[in-house]
């Protein structure tokens, strides 16, 4: 039999998705020495097979985090600021926008709310980060299948054979996580029937920075600003509707498609032109029962899944990255020990739960069908927007500022 391969780290990172690559980034900027596998190469080209064509919108907090891994000067490039978050509530008359309200970032900050990135552009540039890091070892294409944990260290068997001894685990491998479930940390999941399509569009009107989300039973739509392409204006798109009616137009020819999404666009674009493959994926919100174990760390879907409103899931997952490091660099001692550990979880926690909790009931809200019921949705949209103490808040709550 094959002697094992063994070595040694600070930090094994289980996960190379977005999440995994920035903390890779991020504790090996730091100095740390990260070990990152995943079980799945990184697609990195818009018209590759199986491109993640969602976007993510980096709010203000998550760009202090890319700038401190080395990762922001790779992708300000090809940012398209938010500087506006439009609401559009859709719910009367079929085709037509009943209510919109525009939530301006200069009323909180001389800042944009955030800049929007393609996900298939941000693991591009995130490679190229990782393959100038003399302290990460990036292995895409190898898989975590055991973790061993003792007080002092973890052991996690790799599908190529290696044994990694490190100080510390950290599992962003995804909402179902294999080193969560190794370390037998429970989940509470809550389904919601729902589907989301994701895809990017070209359209004849400007976007003008400005972030749109249209409400209407079933699920938002929402529109966020890219860089224009092939001469025209660009947005990604997430749409989220019931399970069905999702799965029907994910097989619709590409013009009953896009004559569909243009209609629930309420028109506010013009016409709407597909630019990109469709993706498919379920909705879920999900929370894991605690947040670290004996020498492991829960960030981003290992931790917690939300469905894709107000940009909250990878700007969550970039704050566990953040709160991780800060507890990391002031003590590289104790990094993974109990205490630091229990410290991490103690300081996100309440504030993950909060978020959850908070986008599953404006998910919730955004699904009801009866007339009241959307009536009662424009009627908080309108009392919210009308206290600007109140507005303000809740943006500076969205940024994660507050």
């Amino acid at each position: 039999m094959a002697q094992k391969t063994r070595i040694s780290c600070d930090i094994l990172i289980s996960g190379g998705g977005i999440a995994g690559m920035t903390a890779a980034a991020a504790f090996g900027s730091a100095g740390f020495d990260v070990v990152c596998v995943d079980p799945a190469p990184p697609v990195t080209g818009r018209g590759d097979a199986g491109a993640d064509m969602r976007s993510t919108a980096m709010l203000q907090p998550a760009r202090d985090v890319l700038q401190a891994a080395g990762l922001w000067d790779h992708l300000a490039p090809h940012a398209a600021p938010l500087q506006v978050m439009r609401i559009v509530d859709a719910g009367g008359e079929a085709g037509q926008a009943r209510m919109t309200r525009d939530f301006c970032a200069d009323e909180v900050s001389e800042l944009p709310f955030g800049w929007n990135l393609p996900n298939w552009l941000l693991r591009r540039e995130m490679v190229k980060r990782l393959g100038e890091l003399a302290t990460v070892d990036f292995r895409p294409g190898t898989a975590t299948t055991s973790l061993f944990t003792r007080e002092r260290e973890a052991r996690t068997g790799l599908s190529d054979g290696t044994v990694v001894r490190s100080r510390l685990v950290v599992a962003a491998d995804g909402r179902n996580s294999p080193m969560r479930e190794a370390s037998g940390i429970g989940v509470t999941t809550q389904r919601y029937g729902q589907k989301a399509l994701a895809f990017a569009v070209t359209h004849s009107e400007p976007h003008h920075n400005v972030s749109t989300e249209i409400h209407r039973t079933g699920g938002p739509f929402t529109l966020v600003p890219l860089p224009d392409y092939e001469g025209e204006p660009s947005s990604a798109v997430v749409w989220m509707d019931a399970g069905p009616r999702v799965q029907a137009r994910y097989e619709m020819d590409e013009a009953a498609f896009e004559q569909e999404m243009t209609a629930r666009s309420c028109g506010l674009f013009g016409p709407l032109k597909l630019a990109s493959p469709r993706t498919i994926w379920p909705i879920i919100s999900q929370k894991a029962d605690r947040l670290s174990g004996e020498r492991l760390a829960l960030i981003a879907e290992a931790a917690h899944v939300v469905p894709p409103i107000g940009a909250q899931g990878l700007n969550m997952s970039l704050a566990d990255t953040a709160c991780l490091l800060d507890l990391a660099q002031q003590n590289p001692e104790t990094l993974g020990d109990r205490a630091m550990l229990d410290a991490f979880h103690d300081a996100r926690y309440k504030d993950i739960s909060l978020r959850v909790r908070g986008i599953d009931l404006l998910n919730r809200a955004s699904q009801v069908e009866a007339p009241a019921l959307r009536d009662a949705r424009a009627t908080g949209l309108q009392a919210l927007y009308a206290l600007p103490p109140v507005r303000r808040t809740l943006m500076q709550m969205g940024l994660g500022v507050r």
